[in-house]
Formats: C-alpha cells, structure tokens, sequence
C-alpha cells in the first residue's frame, strides 16, 4: 500500500507543478483545487487527500469521516478555540489552507485502513457535506441502491442550496471470495 500513496503523492505534485505553470502562463494568481484520493490493494485502502475533499467510511452502521480538512476552522477545531456547531457557521468555514495548485509545494496528508467486506466509502467534495449532515448521509448510504447513492446525495445538496461544486463518488468493499467460503463451508 506504500508504494500506491507514493505514486499517487507524487502524481499529485506533478499536477501541482502544471497548475502552477498554467496560473503563471494565464498571470492570475492560482489555479487550485482540493482532492480526496482513495487506493485499493487487497485488504487495504489508502487515501491521500489536500483541502476540505472528505472521504467517509460507513462501517457497522456508523459513518465516520477519514479525513482531517485543510482548513482555517479546523485549525481553530483542533485548537479548542471553536466547537462543531460554532464551525459549521464561522465566516472562514471556506477558507482552506491546503489545495493542488496553491503552493509551489504541495502538503498532502495520507492514511491507510485494513477493509472489511461490506465497507461504503463516499469520497466527496465540501459542496456536499456543507450542504447534507452526515445523518442524511448514513441514511442515503445505508438504504439507497449503491449506483443510486451519488445521485440522491447530489440532489440532496441541490434542495438544500446546492451553493458549491457537488461531487459524491460511492465504493462498495466487497470479499471477492465470500461465496466461495460458503461453499468450502456448507451449513449441516
């Protein structure tokens, strides 16, 4: 798995590089975008991510977020200074201190997760999650068909406000050898 964060680490400071060289040749000031990457090998899944791009992981019946975001407010979070509800409505909630293409280095942060079958992982930009509360979330996840699920988060997002770039991307873990364990272990 190491050896996929690396290589996608450094496919993303290339990207960064070309953003860069792109703002400079337009003369604007940045070209930049937060990103959320996940990678599959075996029993493991590893992600590497730079903003506020979100990666939730819906175990058990529980949904939990991967994924630390890049920002000001979190920042604050992380320091006692703000609470989640006081976050969720602070004037900086937007201002992310980490994007492809802001900073001639890019600071990436990564994780990695053993898998087990049955796992929904949603990757997701912040115009979802600022727009849909991760009950909804569950509760779409958890009961919507799961080549549906994107689609019902992304409208989701739009009747509430739809005020950002909506991106939901939806994987299911699934044990490629689960039917054949209940053939080697037939039930008396």
């Amino acid at each position: 798995m190491k050896a996929f964060i690396a290589d996608a680490r450094a496919h993303l400071q290339v990207a960064n590089r070309q953003l860069r060289e792109e703002a400079a040749r337009r003369q604007v000031q940045r070209i930049g975008s937060t990103v959320v990457v996940l990678l599959a090998c075996d029993r493991f899944c590893g992600y590497v991510w730079a903003g506020d791009s979100r990666l939730y992981l819906v175990r058990d019946g529980q949904l939990r977020q991967l994924t630390r975001d890049h920002s000001q407010v979190e920042a604050l979070k992380s320091l006692g200074v703000l609470t989640d509800e006081e976050a969720r409505h602070h004037p900086a909630q937007h201002i992310i201190t980490r994007a492809v293409g802001a900073t001639d280095l890019l600071e990436l942060d990564d994780d990695a997760i053993e898998v087990a079958d049955g796992d929904i992982f949603l990757l997701c930009s912040d115009g979802l999650s600022n727009e849909v509360g991760e009950d909804d979330m569950l509760a779409v996840l958890s009961t919507a068909a799961h080549g549906n699920a994107p689609d019902q988060l992304v409208s989701l997002a739009l009747e509430r406000g739809g005020r950002d770039n909506i991106i939901a991307v939806v994987v299911r873990a699934e044990d490629p050898y689960a039917a054949d364990k209940t053939l080697l272990n037939p039930s008396p």
